[in-house]
């Protein structure tokens, strides 16, 4: 009963944001420093201490930002520059949670695009839906080239491998034949010799 009761308040206790100061970072009061600590989009903490005032994400190697990673620091002060953003559809996020930000704030200062090449050095904040849609689509077609080149890849291994079972099963069809025709000598040889072993007798009898 008592594991059951666990299990049931296991989602609701995931989803409470803990106060700890997160691994890699340094917390003075509601301040969360975690900058320059080579942070990556996949080392990034999965959420900040409830109360955070100020956060600084800077000088690190973010591409880009989990959805909702920042719904509760909206009008709060975030460093982010100094990171090499993946302008593609992963922006999305970041771009719509700067533009939430007042004018005041500085956060979107340094937040430029590292790729792709059409877009770097821009701010993010300043890109439109239209180009954040052309940077997917040149995602897309990197992803069609890559596709394309496995499925090529995979039609020559599979090409290969049928030489291979013809080479095979015409080398087993001769074989089978040598040895038809072995064993049909071997058995012609055999009633022969049988044949030359009944000859005297028969001319005995007479």
């Amino acid at each position: 009963m008592k594991g059951l009761l666990l299990l049931c308040l296991l989602p609701l206790l995931g989803g409470q944001r803990s106060s700890a100061c997160p691994h890699l970072c340094s917390c003075h009061g509601s301040e969360v420093d975690c900058s320059s600590r080579s942070l990556t989009s996949s080392s990034l903490p999965t959420s900040f201490p409830v109360g955070t005032t100020s956060l600084r994400l800077h000088d690190n190697r973010l591409t880009r930002l989990p959805n909702g990673l920042l719904d509760d620091l909206t009008s709060r002060p975030v460093s982010l520059h100094g990171n090499p953003w993946e302008c593609d559809c992963g922006v999305l996020y970041l771009r719509a949670w700067l533009l939430r930000q007042p004018a005041g704030l500085t956060s979107h200062l340094g937040v430029n695009c590292s790729s792709p090449p059409g877009l770097r050095g821009r701010l993010v904040v300043y890109l439109t839906e239209k180009e954040v849609l052309e940077s997917c689509h040149y995602w897309y077609c990197d992803l069609a080239l890559a596709s394309q080149v496995c499925l090529f890849v995979f039609v020559l291994v599979q090409a290969a491998l049928l030489v291979v079972l013809i080479v095979f099963l015409r080398r087993f069809e001769r074989l089978s034949r040598e040895a038809r025709r072995t064993t049909e000598e071997s058995f012609t040889a055999g009633e022969s010799a049988r044949e030359n072993e009944y000859a005297p007798l028969n001319d005995g009898g007479k």
